[in-house]
This record gives structure tokens, C-alpha cells and sequence, in this order.
């Protein structure tokens, strides 16, 4: 574990989310992130419900898979190519009073995050992940330090 967030806003009350390098992905996977690194940046598109940049994403129609072949899927979309993945790790959401809104399974619903070296054929932004980047405020930021 990387990193822990204690009640963080984006969760009912007393919620954690947890940072998990490594390991094996596993289920409930709720959502797959793609990230391709490229000289201290990482290639990000618009998010479908808000427009802000973010890695590339896809939400998993099924709860019962370790989200494995989404992101050979979404690594196949990005770069147009038969792209290999390796997981990188999750964000794990722990919840054991979820509110009406939180749509997530419970208890642990995981965001995982997996890299691909192809480099991606679409159209994106490449953006910087040093110390002032505007993705420090995303909750698997913490997940780039190790990978």
C-alpha cells in the first residue's frame, strides 16, 4: 500500500480508499485506467462525464472480472495495435455504509490502473506528472512512483 485516504470526499462517510502497487489485479474490478509514461508525462484524453483530462478509462460492464481484458481492450483502442499490459495496481474503495449516490460495489470496489509501451494513436494530451501537475489531485496519482 502506497498511500491511504481517511474519509476522502469522493466516498460516504467513513470511507477509505487505499493505494495498492502491485500484486495481482482482482475482483470487484469497476474500472480499468491505461497509463503510457513518455519522459516524465502520461497520456491522457478527455473524461467521457466531465471533460477533464485523465488517463485513458473504460467502467466495467461486470463486476466478477479481475478487469484483465478491458485493459488489453482499452490498450488495443489507444494504440491500435495488439498492446500487452502489465497491472500497475488500484485504487481500493472500502465502504460499509454507502449512501444513496455511491454506485460502486460494497465493501471494496477496485480502480485499477494498468501500462502498456505501445505508444497510443489517438488523439490525447500528454501531461506532466511532476509535483505541479493537475493530476496530483487524481486518487491513483500516488501509483506513479512505482511504476
Amino acid at each position: 500500500m502506497v498511500h491511504t485516504y481517511v474519509s476522502p470526499a469522493w466516498l460516504p462517510s467513513g470511507g477509505i480508499a487505499e493505494v495498492v502497487r502491485g500484486g495481482q489485479p482482482q475482483p470487484p474490478m469497476a474500472m480499468v485506467r491505461l497509463l503510457v509514461r513518455r519522459e516524465g508525462s502520461v497520456f491522457c484524453v478527455p473524461r467521457e462525464d466531465s471533460g477533464s483530462l485523465d488517463l485513458p478509462t473504460r467502467r466495467l460492464g461486470r463486476l466478477d472480472g479481475d478487469g484483465t481484458d478491458i485493459a488489453r481492450l482499452l490498450a488495443s483502442e489507444i494504440t491500435l495495435a495488439d498492446a500487452s499490459v502489465e497491472y500497475v495496481g488500484c485504487v481500493r474503495n472500502i465502504v460499509f455504509q454507502p449512501d444513496k449516490d455511491y454506485g460502486w460495489p460494497v465493501p471494496v470496489a477496485r480502480f485499477g490502473v494498468w501500462s502498456t509501451h505501445e505508444p497510443p494513436r489517438i488523439p490525447g494530451v500528454w501531461i506532466a506528472t511532476g509535483e505541479d501537475s493537475p493530476l496530483v489531485t487524481r486518487h491513483w496519482y500516488p501509483l506513479l512512483s512505482g511504476a
